[in-house]
Formats: C-alpha cells, sequence, structure tokens
C-alpha cells in the first residue's frame, strides 16, 4: 500500500496558499474543478468545487475549496508532518494570528498548528 494525499478542506483559495505555500513552502497545481454533481455524490454539497494539490517531499495534500466550510469546534483528526525549521515554521504561525499548541511531554515538546480554516497538523522535526 502507498500513501498517495490526504484531502483536506479550506473556505478560500487565498487561506489556502497562505498556510500551504506562505508557511509550509509546499508547491501549488493548477487548480481544477469538481463538477456540482460528483461534489454532490461524493461529499452532499450541492455546489463546484476547486481542487488543489500542493505538494513537497513526501507530503501531498488535495485541498478542496468550500467557502462555507467550518472546521468542528473539537478537532482530533490531524496529520502529522516532519518539517525542517520547526521553529521558524511556529513563528510564522504565530506571528499570522494561527492557533499553536506546545506540550512539553518528557524531553520533547509536542507541537500543533490549526492552519486558516482549523484543520490540525502535528509538527515534528
Amino acid at each position: 500500500m502507498n500513501f498517495i494525499h490526504s484531502g483536506l478542506a479550506a473556505s478560500s483559495e487565498e487561506k489556502a496558499d497562505r498556510f500551504y505555500i506562505g508557511i509550509l513552502g509546499l508547491e501549488k497545481s493548477m487548480p481544477k474543478t469538481l463538477d456540482r454533481n460528483l461534489a454532490q455524490t461524493i461529499f452532499g454539497i450541492n455546489d463546484e468545487l476547486l481542487i488543489i494539490h500542493y505538494q513537497g517531499g513526501t507530503a501531498h495534500y488535495e485541498i478542496l475549496v468550500y467557502q462555507d466550510y467550518k472546521a468542528p469546534d473539537k478537532q482530533i483528526a490531524h496529520s502529522c508532518i516532519q518539517v525542517t525549521g520547526l521553529t521558524n515554521i511556529v513563528n510564522k504561525c504565530r506571528d499570522a494570528g494561527m492557533k499553536v499548541i506546545e506540550i512539553p511531554k518528557g524531553s520533547v515538546v509536542l507541537t500543533f498548528i490549526s492552519d486558516y480554516d482549523g484543520n490540525l497538523f502535528e509538527l515534528k522535526e
């Protein structure tokens, strides 16, 4: 079995770009459109969705842009990614007003961030 991508949602292309390019440094593919019929059949959303792929290293996110997207209040689902320059990324997130959670656990610190739409990421260096 091979991992292909993780599909997440964003409320706008601008927010997705700011996070996946500006914070994580991933490369963006040309956006495509998922037609209304497929969006309805797969996700129960009666609207076209913009699909954008962001990739870097082995990370590959398929972001579905839906302007009415709202993350759950209690987000436990998350992606864990290995990054270079963890402190720099955490500082970028703080400077951008994003939620950063750092939890000391023994000799390490667990680091979680939420993107602009509430998707949760665990970061490891």
